[in-house]
């Protein structure tokens, strides 16, 4: 975990999960590097939102895998699940709801699907593709902790891959031009 800047309560802070994703932003809002997966994400966003100011909101920006044929470029999310928790047993076992689906937006936008697993096979892609549009790895954590803590989330993610065989290589090749249209969505939409 690394906060670069000082959080404001009139300023956003942009939450991006390793430096490769946030490279090429150049903004005088505060960045915290958050680490990969859910605990990492989770824990970062709360340590920094418990310790002190709280922003204006929080805008996650990352790479995600398409789980659906043609889905390229940016994309604000307007639900998040977690596809690697099973719910519905857990409300079988306890009656009591783990893991609902989070709305970030009443506008709608694409579902995003978030797990500790890098998707990279057809087979799952397949799989998670009758529940979302997108996958990644720390979006739904990243919006559990923000309205625990009552700050609004937006989360902007900037398709990489398409989550099926090859996609660790494909994030790799195309990381840097990801991080730079997240950096150009964040000039566009973001006061500075």
């Amino acid at each position: 975990m690394e906060l670069v800047g000082k959080i404001t309560a009139d300023r956003p802070l942009l939450v991006v999960a390793v430096k490769e994703e946030a490279q090429f932003l150049d903004t005088d809002l505060p960045v915290l590097l958050t680490g990969i997966g859910k605990v990492e994400a989770a824990v970062a966003l709360a340590t920094v939102l418990a310790g002190g100011p709280r922003p204006s909101h929080v805008v996650n920006l990352g790479t995600a895998g398409a789980l659906r044929p043609g889905w390229t470029g940016t994309h604000v999310v307007g639900t998040v699940i977690q596809h690697d928790l099973d719910t519905e047993l857990l409300r079988a076992l306890t009656g009591e709801t783990y893991g609902a689906a989070l709305t970030l937006s009443v506008d709608g936008g694409p579902i995003l699907a978030t797990g500790d697993a890098f998707i990279a096979d057809e087979a799952a892609r397949e799989r998670l593709a009758a529940r979302a549009h997108l996958v990644d790895m720390e979006g739904y954590a990243l919006a559990s902790a923000a309205a625990r803590a009552g700050v609004p989330i937006r989360i902007v993610k900037h398709v990489s891959d398409d989550a099926g065989d090859g996609a660790a290589k494909s994030w790799r090749e195309s990381v840097a031009d990801c991080a730079r249209s997240l950096a150009g969505w964040t000039a566009r939409h973001l006061d500075r």
